[in-house]
């Protein structure tokens, strides 16, 4: 599928001015996303802020409407949170767990995940079991199904994209052994979201959590929820519900909403949400089937190339991988390559040992450096970075 790089890259203020391969932090917002926000703040403060949201009542609804339809479910399934550690705890809070029962997850989930486990483990006894990895890379969905069975856990949680690395968790496998054993399951989806085309019902999941500020290309502060019908009907509801959520009816009791607004705050960024709703409806503008089928081969591409440069290693694992890249160069701390390469007007990231425990106890390194092209990147910037990688291996 061809896309119109030239009216992408003109629409995005930041291409001018360097190389951005940090799109699994944060991508550059394209003008419409700016646009919004900017008017919506110049119309809180004209109108002020309850009533400028009441005039933009339509705009902001579009965000619920836009993110159904990125998803494959309704408006009604969808709710908007800061981002999403945010939106992945209003799950976990949902869940009433027991001692005793278990979460049954990956090696490679996002840290703040793997943390938010470890607490509950601490205050409610829950156990945590990791299914293991095949020698490839990427969690064995056979074992993964077989502890399944023999765990019956309370919840089923996967990473579809770890943070570090660029590899790619089968969630759709693991989500079909859920709904054929009737097992909760919860999608962090915070890195495919804008760069995959994601199905929620191809992918049988109860809760999927994600931000708008990486490949989706929103703003910071910027999330979003689903929850099933399936988890919406069996009445599942964060701890601290609040008025959004709820209605208080009587003096002792409260009625929670139908739909998935029952996890959201009654107070958030309406300037937020409407830069969230034009960042979906700008990536289904473009089509997320052709930004699925480039950004993945731009990745593909770009590690390919460094994996030729002498004294790169390239840290990547497993049968599926993504736009993210992950590599070591020899004689360069990561933190310093990071630094040398903004200096030099390209964009990465750091990853730290702690990010990924497992992961990079097993690969035997202590920190990486992390590249993140997206489908308004050019194959000339990718053969930027690899001349300038090649440039400092010298």
């Amino acid at each position: 599928m061809d896309l119109d790089l030239d009216r992408l890259r003109s629409e995005t203020p930041g291409c001018a001015h360097r190389i951005h391969f940090n799109n699994a932090g944060a991508g550059l917002m394209p003008a419409p996303v700016l646009e919004a926000m900017t008017q919506h703040l110049e119309l809180e403060a004209e109108l002020g802020g309850y009533e400028a949201a009441e005039v933009r009542s339509e705009a902001v609804d579009d965000f619920y409407a836009a993110t159904g339809q990125l998803l494959g479910c309704q408006a009604r399934n969808i709710a908007f949170t800061p981002n999403a550690t945010d939106a992945f705890a209003r799950a976990l809070s949902s869940i009433p767990f027991d001692r005793g029962d278990a979460i049954l997850t990956t090696r490679d989930d996002y840290i703040s995940n793997q943390i938010a486990f470890f607490s509950l483990r601490k205050r409610f006894g829950v156990d945590i079991v990791h299914a293991p990895n095949l020698p490839e890379g990427g969690v064995d969905a056979d074992e993964m199904a077989r502890l399944m069975r023999e765990r019956r856990p309370r919840l089923v949680a996967a990473t579809h994209i770890p943070t570090n690395s660029g590899l790619v968790q089968p969630v759709a496998q693991i989500g079909r052994q859920c709904r054929e054993l009737e097992l909760l399951y919860l999608v962090d989806a915070c890195q495919s979201v804008g760069q995959y085309v994601l199905d929620v019902e191809q992918l049988g999941c109860d809760f999927l959590s994600a931000t708008g500020r990486k490949f989706l290309r929103g703003p910071r502060g910027s999330g979003f929820l689903y929850i099933s019908d399936r988890a919406l009907a069996a009445g599942y509801e964060p701890l601290f519900i609040d008025m959004q959520g709820a209605r208080w009816i009587g003096f002792e009791q409260y009625e929670q909403v139908e739909t998935a607004a029952r996890f959201e705050d009654w107070e958030f960024s309406y300037a937020t949400v409407l830069g969230a709703a034009a960042a979906t409806r700008y990536a289904l503008g473009v089509g997320i089937e052709a930004i699925a089928e480039r950004t993945p081969a731009l990745g593909s591409d770009l590690r390919d190339r460094l994996a030729e440069v002498d004294g790169v290693r390239i840290l990547d694992r497993g049968s599926e991988r993504c736009a993210i890249v992950t590599f070591k160069l020899g004689g360069w701390t990561s933190e310093a390559l990071v630094h040398e390469l903004r200096r030099r007007g390209i964009n990465s990231s750091l990853s730290a040992r702690e990010h990924a425990l497992y992961d990079f106890t097993d690969k035997e390194v202590d920190a990486c450096v992390r590249l993140s092209p997206h489908y308004y990147n050019t194959e000339r910037e990718v053969d930027d970075v690899v001349a300038t990688v090649l440039d400092l291996a010298v």
